[in-house]
């Protein structure tokens, strides 16, 4: 069963639950002391050992249950049960254990027979919807569906009505037994593929262009939103881990010499070095303007999901003046923030020298020297002064100046865009209209808070 149980965790990572080796060493430890004998109690152990959380255990059991089900075979009954279910056949029958189990309506050992066909086609390895029909055939062949057809075939050759009462018997059973099997591919489909599916569709929708005409479809909108807070939970695990990290090699004489005075002088604890990363301090400044919107909805989502390794999170919107968001975004989701601010700011003709000002006649003291500035917009001033000097002050007070612009550097000098001119105030100027280029962009942010 060891093989079963791999395939389990396989299933249960293709959902996205955590299994790691570890885990999986208790697990199979947990089914060496409750057995398989009864099936809730292994579920219920099982759960215990590898669920973390609540939409887990749910996820779990639903996983369980297609994992382990075992539907019985449909198999039609004899007209005699008394008599030999192989004797109207042709001779070769006799040599077929796949025509046997069927003439017999053997369900357990038809069911063996599958999964050992399985395991030999590999069908645990499904990763497309695509692949079904291919794999239930070639599950089908593996266990004899071609000798079957064959002996049906010289079956309704034969005369007297017995072989073809038989033969018809044996077709019936054939088509039960291709139904089974398309079934059986569906489970492991299910189980195995439908994480990768999944898995597609949202490497489609990271490379989807935020400020896309027609906009973002709402069931699109809903999977971006859970993508963009996956994403930024990943980048929070990985640079939590790196506040505190152990310098290996390095010995902390003095503190292992203070520690060593209880001791007689003896180094009993020894004390290495650490490096310390410190936590981001950022401004976010968004334009929420109609061809902007989507894309600040976005970035603030992934800011404020970051809490976890980010010290310090201020946000601002404009679209003809600035306002501050935190309070609206600590009230309300970020997706209906948003709609709040453009009530109080939207449908404004957008210009960025009075956003500019209003920054910094009210906002500018919470700039310093570790302060990361973010700015999101196209920087489309509708022919207003752009107040270079204003965002030449901005820079100077912070660490980093960073311009996250939806429109690609061909366009930053077309029109009212002045993003030419913005761009030489700027650390960093990049394009950035879709999810997988914004998670590269804080990542970069996040990675610029180096250990010391």
């Amino acid at each position: 069963m060891q093989t079963a149980l791999e395939d389990f965790f396989r299933a249960l990572r293709a959902a996205d639950i955590r299994v790691s080796p570890a885990e999986a060493i208790d697990a199979h430890r947990t089914v060496a002391t409750v057995g398989f004998a009864e099936r809730e109690l292994l579920k219920d152990a099982l759960c215990a050992t590898l669920a973390k959380t609540a939409g887990e255990v749910s996820l779990f059991d639903d996983i369980f249950e297609t994992f382990f089900d075992r539907q019985a075979f449909v198999v039609p009954p004899q007209d005699d049960p008394e008599a030999d279910p192989m004797a109207s056949l042709p001779p070769e029958a006799a040599e077929s254990e796949l025509a046997r189990l069927l003439m017999a309506g053997d369900a357990s050992g038809l069911a063996q027979a599958m999964e050992a066909a399985a395991e030999r086609a590999q069908v645990s390895q499904i990763r497309l919807s695509t692949q079904r029909s291919r794999l239930t055939r070639k599950l089908l062949e593996e266990m004899g569906l071609a000798e079957i057809e064959q002996i049906i075939a010289n079956a309704r050759r034969l005369e007297g009505e017995g072989a073809s009462t038989a033969a018809a018997r044996l077709e019936t059973a054939r088509k039960a037994l291709t139904d089974e099997a398309g079934a059986y591919v569906n489970r492991q489909h299910e189980l195995y593929a439908a994480g990768s599916g999944r898995a597609l569709r949202e490497d489609l929708l990271a490379r989807k262009a935020l400020n896309a005409d027609g906009g973002i479809d709402p069931v699109d909108l809903a999977m971006m939103q859970a993508l963009v807070k996956r994403m930024a939970k990943r980048l929070a695990d990985r640079y939590s881990r790196r506040r505190n990290v152990a310098w290996t090699g390095h010995l902390d004489v003095r503190r292992t010499l203070r520690k060593s005075m209880g001791y007689g002088g003896m180094p009993f604890d020894i004390v290495f070095k650490t490096k310390r990363v410190d936590k981001p301090s950022i401004v976010a400044i968004c334009d929420v303007s109609k061809s902007v919107a989507a894309a600040a909805q976005f970035l603030l989502t992934f800011l404020y999901s970051l809490n976890e390794v980010v010290d310090r999170m201020e946000a601002f919107a404009f679209s003809g003046r600035m306002i501050s968001v935190n309070a609206l975004l600590d009230d309300h989701p970020v997706e209906t923030a948003i709609l709040e601010v453009l009530k109080q700011i939207g449908f404004q003709q957008t210009d960025y020298g009075r956003s500019l000002e209003d920054f910094c006649e009210q906002h500018l003291d919470q700039l310093d020297r570790h302060t990361t500035v973010i700015f999101l917009g196209d920087a489309r001033s509708n022919y207003a002064d752009p107040r270079l000097d204003l965002l030449a002050t901005i820079q100077k007070r912070s660490r980093a100046l960073i311009w996250l612009n939806p429109e690609p550097e061909s366009y930053w000098s077309q029109g009212d865009s002045v993003m030419n001119r913005y761009e030489r105030f700027c650390h960093v100027a990049k394009t950035c209209n879709t999810l997988g280029q914004l998670e590269r962009i804080i990542e970069d942010v996040l990675r610029t808070y180096i250990p010391h």
